[in-house]
């Protein structure tokens, strides 16, 4: 009787994933993001021309939703401070999370999860390195954003430089604005919470999460609104490309292992002289094609000899 799959499972790929191989790659991604970020840091006039002209084309579309929701959180602490922690460390620890979580409870679907991030992930460092973006918290006063990470600086441990600790904010990109991965990252995030969580607070989450996420990164001044519709670009794009990903990655590792098939190691018995030439001995022939001589003349006996002299116990010849 053949085998039938219940429709909505998959198979389980033949090669498990090991964390000792995985944990080296993710953390391979993160050092490129992180060195992208810091080496390609831009032109900072350039940077400003870009934000400026950022917002400008959002007050033109009515799109211009940072200012009023910058005021709210300078104004009220009691939202401007939990928003600046929620900017400053959930980016951080909610996807490395859910990565964990689908590496040791979801493995079949690890794999293209993983491959879709780092692919937007990449993209996202083209993006920061073509359009280096001045954040509007960056902008002169004069354009009405106070940077709430600074103004608030006193209650957590980042500085007034970026959200990173304090005396470390110089050893970043501030300036890495568009696409916004704060926001790209989330989307996965409610993704992967909404595709493959069960119950209903975590699909309450999978919406939530994303969606907060937007409202911090403009209410704190670290983005502008195009900045978060380019990470959700971003992550859509890395979506479409992640299974091409997969196939080339498949391929590069079938040519490995067939180079290093190619290349059996010597066997003993290749390295054993051959003396027969290819001819095969047969029972009693020490060289082809010559016999022992007790297998013609019978044990104890000596080619030319006679009957009686092949030994005491011979038979007698019958008469």
């Amino acid at each position: 009787m053949p085998h039938t799959e219940t429709p909505g499972t998959e198979a389980v790929p033949a090669t498990r994933m090991r964390w000792w191989t995985e944990l080296p790659l993710i953390l391979l991604v993160y050092a490129c993001y992180s060195a992208g970020r810091l080496v390609v840091r831009g032109d900072v006039s350039d940077a400003v021309d870009h934000g400026l002209a950022l917002l400008r084309i959002e007050k033109a579309l009515y799109l211009n939703a940072e200012h009023p929701l910058n005021r709210l959180f300078t104004r009220e602490p009691w939202i401007g401070i939990p928003a600046d922690f929620w900017y400053a460390s959930l980016h951080y620890l909610v996807t490395p999370a859910l990565l964990v979580w689908l590496f040791r409870s979801r493995a079949v679907h690890y794999r293209a999860a993983r491959t879709w991030l780092m692919t937007s992930t990449f993209i996202g460092l083209i993006g920061f390195t073509l359009l280096p973006t001045c954040p509007p918290r960056l902008l002169d006063p004069s354009h009405g954003f106070v940077d709430t990470m600074a103004y608030y600086s006193s209650w957590g441990w980042w500085g007034g430089e970026a959200s990173a600790p304090r005396g470390l904010g110089g050893m970043t990109n501030q300036y890495a604005a568009m696409p916004s991965l704060h926001v790209g990252w989330a989307l996965w995030c409610g993704v992967i919470l909404w595709k493959h969580g069960r119950g209903r607070w975590t699909r309450t989450a999978a919406v939530v999460y994303p969606l907060v996420t937007t409202i911090v990164v403009m209410g704190t001044a670290n983005h502008y609104f195009l900045d978060a519709l380019a990470g959700a670009a971003v992550m859509g794009a890395g979506l479409l490309l992640a299974p091409h990903v997969m196939r080339y990655a498949d391929v590069v590792k079938a040519r490995f292992r067939t180079a290093a098939a190619a290349v059996p190691a010597a066997s003993p018995a290749t390295d054993a002289m051959i003396v027969s030439a290819g001819c095969q001995t047969s029972a009693g022939e020490r060289i082809p094609r010559q016999r022992h001589p007790e297998s013609r003349y019978g044990p104890g006996a000596e080619p030319g000899a006679s009957p009686s002299e092949a030994g005491e116990g011979a038979p007698a010849p019958a008469r």
